[in-house]
């Protein structure tokens, strides 16, 4: 992930919720993460997604917190807050509870922005709590890898 990020002088901003961190801790476990990664925003309430992303709060009332629309807007949110290249986020319903008929237990959205536009995923994991976040985490990650390396 560095090398793509300093390779091509790009510069990344993430916002978390479900993962509740765990992508600018991976982030920062690397020596030198500072020269690309320039921070990150954990929005666990819709509050904090709304105040700190400016998501608008008409999505999260429409499409609610956990929705395509939503993970878009808290990229677009990242990458604008931060200034940077590529914004990513992640919200997803890591459990036991917060599930509903529609939105079960390990649903998440990633979602990555940067100038070109952006682009979001649906997956659905079936572990506990720790291995949901853990897997939102390194989706996001790979979604992102996955559109730097396309570029």
């Amino acid at each position: 992930m560095q090398r793509a990020f300093l390779e091509r002088s790009l510069t990344l901003a993430t916002a978390e919720s479900c993962s509740g961190g765990l992508i600018g801790y991976s982030l920062t476990e690397v020596a030198g993460s500072s020269d690309y990664y320039l921070g990150g925003v954990i929005s666990y309430s819709n509050d904090a997604k709304i105040q700190q992303l400016g998501v608008p709060a008409r999505t999260i009332e429409q499409h609610g917190a956990v929705s395509a629309q939503t993970a878009v807007a808290m990229a677009e949110g990242a990458r604008r807050r931060f200034s940077a290249d590529y914004g990513i986020s992640v919200t997803g319903i890591a459990g036991p509870g917060g599930a509903t008929e529609t939105k079960p237990v390990g649903l998440v959205y990633v979602a990555v922005a940067d100038a070109a536009g952006d682009e979001v995923r649906r997956y659905q994991r079936h572990g506990d709590r720790h291995d949901n976040r853990l897997e939102s985490a390194r989706v996001c990650l790979e979604l992102l890898l996955e559109r730097i390396e396309a570029r």
